[in-house]
């Protein structure tokens, strides 16, 4: 897969899966946009593309609010010229179930990992139709088609972006402009490990997260960015408003 010449902005890509999607698409050639409201965390992911001998820039911004998500592209165009591929990977995960999780939660929740996507993608898409075509890869996760406890909100944002993206599919497939949906099972991730480390015993709630992996462990960041890789490569350029599961075997 040669992503060479390519200009790819990938949300969330400041940590975790963002990234390793991130890295991997400046190890085959693309110019990243990096994004997250971290500057630190953006800058770093910078420095590590940039030390590797890749092209990317970083532009701050909260991608939940259509300021935000106008500036990314905006300046993605000022800085590259156009946007091949976009990558919508920010999210939060917030636990609680209907009668636990607030409404302040519920509506982050949605915000961030359902809203940005649309947001995004709004402005993406009129940029991409102006220079032939395009792709995008929404982060979605396996939760959105197996239930979990205690994780209402974060379930329904992310069964929101799974509907959206086949929405997008069917709007823009007539325009060059495929979209496409990742499912992540349980990730090794830092945001992970945060969550983990609040529970009363860490290493039981560790073991309960690789036990809803029939494959016995916790996914990789690599292994979902190169899930992302191919959803967005040429070389699968019939896969069209799928969803691909990267999940161990969690929906089987």
């Amino acid at each position: 897969m040669n992503f060479s010449g390519k200009i790819v902005v990938i949300t969330g890509s400041g940590v975790g899966i963002g990234r390793a999607a991130a890295i991997r698409f400046a190890e085959l050639g693309a110019k990243v946009v990096v994004n997250g409201r971290s500057e630190a965390h953006g800058r770093e992911t910078c420095r590590r593309i940039i030390e590797a001998g890749g092209v990317c820039t970083f532009v701050q911004a909260d991608v939940s609010e259509a300021a935000g998500a106008e500036k990314l592209i905006r300046q993605a165009v000022q800085i590259y010229g156009r946007v091949d591929i976009l990558v919508n990977n920010a999210g939060v995960v917030l636990p609680g179930n209907v009668e636990t999780v607030s409404e302040k939660d519920w509506d982050t929740s949605m915000d961030v990992n359902a809203k940005s996507c649309y947001l995004v993608s709004k402005y993406a898409v009129d940029v991409m139709r102006q220079s032939g075509g395009g792709v995008i890869v929404n982060n979605a996760s396996a939760v959105a088609v197996k239930g979990v406890r205690d994780r209402a909100a974060y379930a329904a944002s992310k069964g929101a972006v799974v509907a959206l993206s086949r929405s997008i599919a069917a709007d823009y497939i007539k325009e060059n402009i495929r979209c496409n949906c990742i499912c992540p099972g349980t990730t090794e991730t830092p945001s992970l490990e945060e969550r983990i480390a609040v529970f009363e015993d860490p290493k039981a709630a560790r073991e309960d997260f690789i036990a809803r992996q029939p494959m016995g462990r916790l996914g990789k960041d690599t292994e979902i960015a190169e899930a992302i890789v191919f959803a967005a490569c040429e070389e699968a350029a019939f896969v069209n408003g799928a969803v691909i599961m990267a999940d161990g075997g969690m929906t089987i």
